[in-house]
């Protein structure tokens, strides 16, 4: 919503997405219209590297915790293989050691693809590793749904 109010409601997190619903479209096109361009090893390698690392290992070990509490090591290489920030890095590396190509464009359609189509963004250390209600925000949307759209909540003056 805000710097200061850090939720979103469905409609702005619909929005989110879909902002990288358009990324993900161009990126598609792109390397659709290179597909005879594409090496192929190169491209399935980026675009798996990130699950491989970032997702399957805390995934596996969420199954595995009968509490589903697991260690905040998973929450950081899920973090760190699926930012913007990492993998840009990682193109950046790539085309200055193996030069440009299209197949750099798996990286974008896969976290793209994972915001757009999956709303997966990344995971704060104060939920589960695989998504679950909170009670506490099932509440807070519930109350927020019964304010007016632009109706302040002052606090009270005493």
């Amino acid at each position: 919503m805000d710097h200061v109010n850090r939720f979103e409601t469905r409609t702005t997190f619909g929005l989110l997405r879909l902002e990288y619903a358009v990324a993900l479209a161009v990126c598609s096109v792109l390397f659709l219209l290179h597909l005879s361009e594409v090496r192929w090893w190169a491209a399935v390698l980026l675009f798996v590297y990130i699950d491989l690392i970032g997702y399957i290992p805390g995934a596996i070990a969420y199954r595995r915790a009968e509490d589903g509490d697991i260690p905040k090591v998973y929450y950081v290489l899920y973090n760190t293989m699926h930012s913007l920030v990492t993998n840009a890095a990682v193109v950046g590396l790539w085309a200055l050691v193996a030069g440009f190509e299209w197949a750099l464009l798996a990286v974008p359609i896969h976290l793209c693809g994972d915001r757009a189509l999956f709303g997966n963004f990344l995971k704060s250390f104060k939920v589960r590793f695989e998504p679950v209600r909170l009670p506490a925000f099932a509440e807070f949307e519930r109350r927020l749904g019964e304010r007016g759209p632009l109706e302040p909540q002052l606090p009270e003056r005493v």
